[in-house]
């Protein structure tokens, strides 16, 4: 008889994990991803930041699984799926699966604000990050080169939309960079030029925390010079601007939005049960709602727990990929399988040196407690001691000597030459 055939969609984390889960097990698994490597995605905006370098946080997934040899890994694009035939779709052709591990992610959110898909910078893939990084490094050299005071107030104004962990961590590492190093590589311009706004329609940031968490976040963020707008709903993206609304318009070359993740849109004609946000609804057991072949984990899985769907965050999905995998084997060996129960182990941000707020093992940290915590738990989930010992190495530079290693414009990840055009009728978005 022959062995069952795992075919696992995405190595991110709840794809990753749950091949590595099956590692080993007496399956065939077919691993796929449209990279070649895994992203350690909460350290994504510190690419962006000019604070980590790309190979830093990504990790080969075919050297993950150069020991497992039931596992075969493929670059592929998922392009679509035929539930009827067990076939997946990819750029590679059509993949047959017994089981399919559908871990594909998710991608930015933008609540039909028009321009924003066309002109904000997301922050989900490194694709994202690092054309991102670019931009801000060129922004400084426009703005150096010009003597028009409303242009120079366009290039150095940042503007970052959403008030969750990722934009809270990315201003507070972009107001380090700029008020940083950036400054005394540019003497000619003056720091009361420069702004980095963060726009959140809430009336706090960090909205999942303690209020008194969210509360020291914001006081941390406006020390460093970070203006934070709350209750402020953005109407429009423009190039050039982004207007709010009441009708406000800040000038801005630079808009990156972090104010959401949906799925995708793509799966929308695949047959599987949808829920808001272009998720797919599953079971307790994370099967998809009626074809119990087919698993869902990480970012999007619609799995209800305490009358609410469960966060899209990486804990979530390496717990959802965790399970996938103990069920698969427990299945192998005619054993029932078990359900889905999520440990929330709380909530970290870090907003600058030394300053951070944590709420884990169901107590609340700030400050450096909070930094050390932020540090050490990041560190150990990163995959390969490689990247552990970079990053680590990075970060004692950064701390040691107020510097960013990483403030390059390559020739090679350079943005459209439109991009740097200095005149209004450049593009100032992707």
């Amino acid at each position: 008889m022959p062995r069952p055939r795992v075919v696992v969609a995405g190595a991110g984390f709840g794809g990753l994990w749950a091949a590595r889960g099956l590692a080993g097990a007496d399956c065939d698994v077919v691993l796929l991803d449209r990279n070649n490597y895994h992203t350690f995605f909460p350290l994504l905006y510190q690419v962006a930041a000019a604070e980590l370098a790309p190979p830093d946080i990504a990790y080969p997934v075919r050297s993950i699984f150069r020991r497992a040899a039931n596992v075969e890994v493929h670059m592929a694009r998922v392009t679509g799926l035929e539930l009827e035939n067990r076939r997946l779709l990819t750029s590679l052709g059509p993949v047959s699966y017994d089981v399919l591990v559908l871990a594909l992610g998710s991608e930015s959110h933008y609540f039909g604000v028009p321009g924003a898909e066309q002109h904000a910078f997301p922050l989900r893939w490194m694709h994202d990050a690092i054309p991102l990084r670019h931009h801000i490094l060129t922004r400084f050299e426009l703005a150096a080169a010009s003597e028009d005071p409303l242009l120079r107030r366009r290039f150095l104004t940042f503007a970052v939309v959403g008030g969750g962990p990722t934009g809270v961590e990315f201003s507070g590492a972009l107001a380090e960079l700029i008020y940083g190093p950036l400054l005394r590589d540019f003497p000619a311009i003056d720091r009361d030029e420069v702004s980095v706004v963060l726009l959140e329609a809430a009336d706090g940031v960090l909205g999942g925390m303690p209020d008194h968490l969210g509360a020291y976040a914001l006081e941390r963020l406006r020390r460093r010079r970070t203006k934070v707008r709350l209750g402020v709903r953005v109407e429009e993206v423009l190039h050039g601007s982004v207007r709010l609304r009441g009708g406000e318009t800040i000038s801005t070359d630079t808009v990156v939005w972090t104010a959401g993740v949906r799925g995708d849109p793509g799966i929308a004609g695949w047959g599987l049960p949808l829920a808001p946000g272009g998720r797919i609804r599953v079971d307790e057991h994370l099967r998809a709602e009626g074809h119990p072949e087919v698993y869902v984990v990480g970012d999007l899985a619609w799995s209800e727990h305490g009358g609410g769907p469960l966060p899209q965050v990486a804990q979530v999905a390496i717990q959802g990929g965790r399970s996938v995998a103990r069920n698969l084997r427990r299945t192998l060996r005619g054993q029932p399988t078990e359900p889905f129960r999520y440990r929330d182990l709380g909530m970290l941000a870090v907003i600058g040196r030394n300053a951070a707020v944590a709420h884990v093992f169901g107590r609340a940290f700030r400050g450096i407690v909070a930094w050390i915590l932020w540090l050490g738990i990041h560190v150990t989930w990163l995959i390969g001691f490689r990247n552990r010992a970079l990053v680590l190495v990075n970060w004692a530079w950064n701390y040691v000597f107020f510097r960013r290693a990483v403030r390059l414009i390559l020739p090679a990840a350079r943005v459209a030459p439109d991009d740097i055009d200095p005149t209004p009728s450049g593009d100032g978005g992707r």
